[in-house]
This record gives C-alpha cells, sequence and structure tokens, in this order.
C-alpha cells in the first residue's frame, strides 16, 4: 500500500510536469499530496515572475551601493597629495637658496684666494726690497754708483703714482679678511638650508594612512565594472550608467600609478641634504679657523691649506644641495602625476 501511494504521488509530478490531464485519486491520501503540489507549483511560479519582472530595482541598488563605496574610499586622497605638493615646492625654494649661497661661498672662496696670492706677493716684494736695502748699506760702492743706482730707480717709476707696498698689503688683507668672513657666513647658510631640506625631505613622504586608502580605493573601484555590466543587462537608468563607466575610467587610473616613486625621490633629497649639510658644517668651521688673526699672521702653507679645504667642502655642500634640488623637482612631477589622478577621480565622483 505504501509503495503504491508513492507511485501515485511520482506519476502526479509528471503528468502535472508534461502537461497531461490525469484524474484525481479519489482516496483521501492522494487529495492531500495533490493539494500541496499545487501550493509549491505557484510559489516557484511567483517568485519567478517576480524575479523576472523587478530584477532592475535589484542591480540598480547594487550600483548605487558600489558607487557609494568608491566615494567613501576615494575621497580626501587628493587633499593629501596638494600638501605634499606644497612641502615639495617649499623643499624646492630652500634648496634652491642654499644652492645660491653655496656658490657664493665658491666664488667668494676663489676671489680670496686671489687677494691672499697677490698678498704673499706683495710680502714677497717687501722681503726683496729690504733685503736690498741692507746689501745696498753693507756694500763698499762708491757715492757716485749709489746715485746712479737711485736715479736709475727714479727714471723706472717717474710718472707712476705707485700705492706704497705697506698701503696695498693693507687693503688686500682688508679685502680678503671680509672676503673669508663672507665665506664662513654663506657657508653657514648653505648648512642651514641643507638641514630643513633632509628634514622636510624626510617628512614629504606617502604616509601609511595614504598608501592604505589608495589600496582600498583601487579594491572599490576593482569591483564596480561587474556590478555596472549586471545592471546594464538589467536595464538600468543610463545616466547612472554612464557615471559608473567615467568612475571606472578616471579612478582606475591608480592601478597604474607608482606612488612608490614620490618616497624613492624624497630619499635621495634628504639624502643629499644630509651629506651636504655634513660637508657645509665642515666647511664653515674651517672657513672661520682660515680667517683667524692667528692663522693669517701664522701665513704659509697652513693659511691656503685651510682656505683650499674650505672652497673644496663649500663645492661639495653646494653640489649636495643641488642634487637635493634636482630630486625635490623630479618628486614634484611624481606628486603632480598622482595629484591629477586624485582630482580626476574625485571629479567623476561628484
Amino acid at each position: 500500500m505504501v509503495v503504491k501511494k508513492s507511485t501515485n504521488i511520482i506519476n502526479l509530478w509528471y503528468n502535472v510536469g508534461m502537461g497531461k490531464r490525469i484524474k484525481a485519486v479519489n482516496t483521501h491520501t492522494h487529495t492531500h499530496t495533490h493539494t500541496h503540489t499545487r501550493k509549491l507549483l505557484w510559489a516557484v511560479l511567483a517568485g519567478f515572475c517576480f524575479l523576472t519582472v523587478f530584477p532592475q530595482n535589484s542591480y540598480a541598488d547594487d550600483l548605487d551601493a558600489a558607487v557609494l563605496r568608491v566615494r567613501t574610499h576615494c575621497t580626501g586622497i587628493a587633499h593629501e597629495f596638494d600638501k605634499m605638493k606644497t612641502m615639495a615646492g617649499i623643499n624646492t625654494a630652500v634648496t634652491g637658496v642654499g644652492t645660491l649661497a653655496g656658490g657664493g661661498a665658491i666664488a667668494t672662496g676663489f676671489v680670496k684666494q686671489s687677494k691672499d696670492a697677490q698678498i704673499a706677493k706683495l710680502k714677497m716684494e717687501r722681503l726683496e726690497k729690504i733685503e736690498s736695502q741692507n746689501r745696498l748699506k753693507s756694500s763698499s760702492i762708491d757715492k757716485t754708483t749709489a746715485l746712479q743706482l737711485a736715479d736709475t730707480q727714479f727714471q723706472n717709476t717717474m710718472g707712476k703714482a705707485e700705492e706704497p707696498l705697506e698701503s696695498q698689503i693693507d687693503r688686500l688683507t682688508k679685502q680678503s679678511k671680509n672676503l673669508g668672513n663672507w665665506r664662513t657666513g654663506l657657508l653657514a647658510g648653505n648648512t642651514a638650508t641643507n638641514v630643513a631640506g633632509a628634514i622636510i625631505a624626510g617628512n614629504n613622504k606617502a604616509s601609511s594612512d595614504l598608501k592604505g586608502a589608495i589600496n582600498d580605493c583601487k579594491a572599490a573601484v576593482a569591483a564596480l565594472p561587474a556590478v555596472r555590466m549586471q545592471a546594464r543587462m538589467d536595464g538600468a537608468d543610463t545616466t547612472k550608467l554612464a557615471t559608473a563607466e567615467k568612475i571606472i575610467t578616471e579612478c582606475g587610473k591608480w592601478e597604474y600609478t607608482d606612488v612608490s616613486k614620490i618616497d624613492n625621490r624624497a630619499t635621495g633629497a634628504m639624502w643629499s641634504s644630509i651629506a651636504g649639510a655634513t660637508f657645509g658644517a665642515a666647511g664653515t668651521v674651517t672657513s672661520a679657523i682660515a680667517n683667524t688673526d692667528k692663522t693669517r699672521e701664522t701665513g704659509g702653507d697652513k693659511e691656503k691649506n685651510l682656505n683650499t679645504a674650505s672652497n673644496v667642502l663649500a663645492i661639495g655642500a653646494t653640489a649636495g644641495l643641488l642634487t637635493a634640488t634636482i630630486f625635490n623637482a623630479t618628486q614634484i612631477s611624481a606628486i603632480k602625476k598622482a595629484s591629477n589622478v586624485a582630482d580626476k577621480c574625485e571629479e567623476a565622483l561628484k
């Protein structure tokens, strides 16, 4: 009896599905089964009709939600890059001024070196003149010969308003000392800008929060094309579809934007400025020592070597700042590229 009832139920399902007409079995068991089957079929049919008639609303809602996720994760990134661009510009100006100061220190150092060479030459002439006078005093030449020598010297200098040696030496010494002070001051300014440049460059990098925001933005954008395609297939509003397409185009550019270039150039600028600051600090101290009265009175190779070292260190300090300036300029270029992507992305989200 149980097998017979099961067979009848199966036959009933088969006959309904194939569209065949059968007579209901006039038993209590068959009537009960037939009633439940009809309810199940009507429920399936109703659900199918609902999904067929109203699917676009569901996918339209999904599209709105996907766009909202992109807007949430991609908005605000442009502001961070604007700040970085401003700081990179400031650093470029700082290092540019420092480079000019270093160039001034180099030029001043070489002019001072020339003055010192003139002073050394005049001191040598003075020494030779003193020695010549001493030889004349100690020699046994007669009065006539001495008068002839004096007349010859007078003829050689006649018509020339030559400045006395001592006066020339004093004037050039004063100029040399002033130039030394200028070189020391310019090197100090160069060192200060190197230090400032290193600090600014070291801090002007993409933060972990910014990188995380960009990654979240990229993930949200990556999920949008599939939702848009489904919404389009189900007849979503064309304005929403166009907006989504624009967002995908503009915000999708983050996939091809390398933010690491910004950090690499900031690191290059920082280390260049650190090297420049090291040279500048050493050059400042060396220049100050070379220009002291004690060193100048000593003269000789010590003063010359200190001045040469100061000039070499000034070149090193300036080269460091010049390199940092180049790194800063290229960093600005990298920041601008990322900033343009961020600006266009956020414009598409409005």
